[in-house]
């Protein structure tokens, strides 16, 4: 059998200057810059305003259905102030557990240990997952709860994290099969837009779970 020849110096060069540019362009994507900016360091502030500023202004927009969110549930919130202490824990948990989704599922998708036909199976596994970690960190949030407003908020809140976390990670874990669907990047769908979405229906849930409980 004839062995490969082992790469020269400029071969192998050129391969890791390859991968650079591919990590640094998914490290790109992932933090909502849209394309490559080259040398960070010689980037003119013209040119990283234009890399960032298309998704950053469409997030802006996307948040505003957390706005909507919070001024449909207005009656809600001045029965019970104390329900605002525990928004930004409860949202911030669904984003970051989508995050770290995402960013899994695109690593995943990129190397290909992961295809489209897996999705039903790691749709799968990851509600196991996100289960167990909402449950944990429910139960870690309903003291406090209890200690803040009593046992109606401790199983507001409680729930409400178990619900938020879940639905996060479902996010995070689909939006990259979705873009691969689509002929997109997945690395778009991590980082700022997952944690968006999340937001968003983490606000959602969390104030209707409140006023089915305390029946405002």
């Amino acid at each position: 059998m004839r062995c490969k020849e082992p790469l020269s110096h400029g071969q192998t060069s050129e391969a890791l200057e390859k991968l650079r540019q591919e990590v640094t362009e998914d490290f790109h994507k992932g933090a909502s810059i849209t394309n490559h900016v080259g040398n960070l360091r010689n980037a003119t502030v013209g040119l990283l305003y234009r890399k960032r500023v298309l998704w950053l202004v469409l997030l802006v927009f996307g948040n505003l259905f957390s706005g909507a969110g919070i001024a449909a549930f207005e009656e809600t919130i001045a029965a019970h102030i104390v329900l605002v202490f525990f928004l930004p824990l409860l949202v911030d948990s669904g984003g970051n557990a989508g995050a770290q989704s995402a960013t899994l599922m695109v690593r995943a998708l990129a190397t290909g240990e992961v295809v489209m036909r897996d999705w039903m199976r790691m749709l799968g596994r990851e509600c196991g997952v996100a289960l167990a970690l909402g449950g944990t960190m429910a139960l870690a949030v309903a003291s406090l709860g209890a200690l803040r407003g009593g046992a109606d908020v401790a199983l507001i809140v409680a729930s409400s994290m178990l619900v938020i976390v879940l639905i996060g990670s479902l996010i995070g874990m689909s939006l990259p099969f979705l873009f691969t669907r689509v002929k997109l990047d997945p690395a778009t769908a991590s980082g700022p837009l997952v944690t968006s979405i999340a937001d968003a229906a983490g606000v959602l849930v969390y104030f209707g779970i409140a006023s089915q409980v305390l029946e405002i």
